[in-house]
């Protein structure tokens, strides 16, 4: 991710972040086909340092992925529910040529650790219609995905989920 403290002499955080595009953009094109998905932790990338980058690298993200037939993971895992001042870290993206927020929606968004509001373990992964529908058919179809560990679906941290989304409405 676009670093602010790499911004060169006189550039901008949303400087860095637009550079930081440009060379993307470079890598897609010679290396798309083999790319199925970037990853990133929307605006603070938390396992990297505590690394702050600008909003505008998220829209330009979702903007590279669409063009280049690329799906968008945000692990929104320690950014999201609240931690960013919104409710997800990808709702404070611009859309091109604003300076207002208007947010992204990434393919796939990962949530946890906010989700039941720290008090149990629970992770969900959100996803869009269309990668949805990829993996849907009749059973008889033998068309499906499973996602599934031993601690899936414990009851009480679905509970304490259900709680900490009742407070955010």
């Amino acid at each position: 991710s676009p670093d602010a403290f790499e911004c060169l002499p006189g550039e901008s955080a949303e400087g860095v972040a637009l550079r930081r595009l440009d060379e993307l953009r470079a890598l897609l094109e010679r290396h798309a086909h083999e790319v199925c998905a970037l990853i990133i932790e929307p605006l603070v990338q938390c396992a990297g340092g505590m690394r702050m980058y600008h909003a505008r690298y998220l829209s330009g993200l979702r903007a590279l992925c669409d063009q280049f037939d690329v799906h968008l993971i945000a692990d929104e895992i320690a950014v999201g529910f609240g931690r960013t001042g919104t409710l997800f870290a990808c709702e404070q993206a611009p859309p091109p040529n604003t300076g207002a927020a208007a947010g992204i929606t990434p393919d796939f968004l990962c949530l946890s650790k906010g989700l039941t509001g720290g008090f149990m373990p629970l992770a969900a992964v959100l996803t869009t219609q269309c990668v949805y529908e990829a993996f849907y058919a009749e059973y008889n179809a033998g068309k499906a995905f499973l996602h599934s560990h031993s601690y899936a679906g414990n009851p009480l941290a679905c509970r304490a989920a259900l709680a900490t989304l009742d407070i955010f409405r």
